[in-house]
């Protein structure tokens, strides 16, 4: 017997990936794998989510095969969250229209679920018109074409992935788990999104506003990577960390160091400790109850203005409304 209702189990939220063929297989999967990963502390499902294609019949993808779905397009009527993967449909992708049977299936979509792109999928959200006036990305590969027929999106094709509100849409292929363990940290906080991540084998963030495609150049020799150079800043991030420091720990001359940091990070060493200084800030306003003042000197900010600035700078909002937002609910205890 459940004692209080607040107690209960949580509801998993409803997600409908939908299969347009030919599908991209390798986004039609990144959906189900990551979200149905997700659970709480007790081991109970997060999202309860479903495949579902336009007249319930197995899917052709791009590659030679077909994919299942587990349920009808009737699904779509009762979702919280619908995926769209990349696609290579006809009407959307070459003159921005909906094919009849795919606008009808939209139509029974909730008004106010969120909706989410993979890939090429923004083809179809944005001949939809749910892309209109929203901030969207997709794969850079594709972007002048997106941007062709559909002017009214403001489309960043230099971005991971974005989150305008109850509209998501990521780049091409990984960025889609990108997208999707954002959603995880989003709506459950970063512990259960780092939990997913680590069983992906992924890394647990990287920021949207990462580049999409960064030309990087193979080093001549091993020992001229900057890889162990970052690795010991991550651990060091309370430190002054000055691109002479960094250059002198890689055992190179700043000039070489800084050229060879940007071929392979597609930064400036200056920009990524800020970058590296803002993130763990963030886990620690997540993970712990420590003051803003101590998360400033853990992270390498120096004091709290510091912090603040740089956070409302990233993500719009103060270190204090950060934590609120992005805490987490407390684990469901089953009594």
């Amino acid at each position: 017997m459940w004692k209080n209702p607040a107690m209960r189990p949580p509801v998993p939220h409803r997600v409908v990936v939908l299969a347009i063929p030919p599908v991209i297989g390798y986004d039609l999967t990144i959906g189900p794998q990551v979200l149905g990963e997700a659970v709480d502390a007790a081991g109970r499902a997060l999202y309860d989510v479903q495949v579902v294609s336009l007249d319930g019949a197995p899917v052709a993808a791009t590659r030679g095969y077909a994919i299942a779905p587990s349920a009808g397009p009737e699904a779509l009527a009762t979702a919280q969250t619908v995926i769209v993967p990349g696609t290579q449909v006809a009407g959307p992708r070459r003159d921005g229209t909906l094919p009849d049977d795919l606008r009808a299936a939209l139509a029974t979509v909730p008004a106010d679920a969120r909706w989410v792109s993979i890939c090429t999928g923004a083809f179809v959200l944005a001949a939809a018109g749910i892309l209109d006036g929203h901030r969207a990305t997709t794969h850079w590969k594709y972007a002048d074409d997106l941007r062709r027929l559909h002017p009214s999106v403001a489309l960043d094709e230099d971005v991971l992935f974005t989150d305008d509100g109850r509209v998501l849409t990521s780049a091409g292929l990984s960025a889609g788990v990108d997208l999707c363990l954002h959603l995880v940290r989003t709506d459950h906080g970063t512990a259960v999104a780092n939990a997913v991540a680590r069983h992906m084998v992924v890394p647990p963030w990287r920021d949207g506003g990462q580049a999409q495609y960064i030309e990087r150049q193979v080093p001549e020799r091993a020992d001229e990577t900057t890889g162990a150079t970052r690795a010991w800043a991550l651990e060091h991030l309370d430190r002054p960390l000055d691109v002479a420091t960094l250059a002198q720990r890689a055992s190179m001359s700043v000039r070489t160091f800084t050229r060879r940091f940007r071929e392979e990070t597609g930064q400036s060493p200056g920009a990524w400790v800020t970058q590296q200084r803002i993130r763990h800030a963030q886990h620690l306003l997540e993970a712990t109850d420590l003051p803003v003042d101590q998360v400033a000197a853990r992270c390498g900010m120096g004091t709290a203005a510091s912090l603040r600035q740089h956070l409302r700078a990233s993500v719009g909002v103060s270190p204090s409304a950060y934590r609120r937002t992005f805490r987490g609910a407390p684990a469901v205890v089953d009594v």
